[in-house]
């Protein structure tokens, strides 16, 4: 069973694999968190897309119908009211595919995101450091 494991290498290579339509949603969806974390280093964690700043930031991933986005669940917490429209859990959110993407919010999370991180990433390092 573990030989029909797929591995992905890159993210380009994880979006090549859906058809024409879900490509292009899911490279609008990449364009749009690495404007809003600029500083962020894209990866293949869980055999999903990732972007990592100070940690991992946010996954997503298509499915049959949907695009799952995993910005933890602090980020679903922190904008539980927008995301109420959607199905989701206590880290994800479900985008179903016939529906356009909320670019915007989706923009935000990852800038609370990215914000959370930093914080977490300077309150490590001030622990370090007065540890002397």
């Amino acid at each position: 069973m573990e030989g029909n494991k797929v591995s992905f290498k890159s993210i380009d290579e994880y979006i090549s694999t859906f058809t024409l339509d879900v490509q292009e949603k899911l490279k609008t969806l990449r364009q749009i968190i690495i404007e809003a974390a600029p500083d962020a280093t894209e990866k293949i964690s869980y055999q999903m897309p990732t972007f990592a700043f100070h940690g991992n930031l946010v996954h997503f991933a298509a499915y049959k119908n949907h695009i799952g986005f995993y910005p933890a669940p602090s980020g679903i917490e922190a904008f539980k009211e927008e995301l109420a429209l959607y199905k989701g859990a206590k880290g994800s959110v479900q985008f179903p595919l016939e529906q356009p993407l909320p670019y915007e919010l989706i923009g935000k999370i990852v800038k609370f995101r990215v914000a959370e991180n930093r914080n977490k990433a300077e309150d490590k390092k001030k622990k370090t450091n007065n540890v002397f």
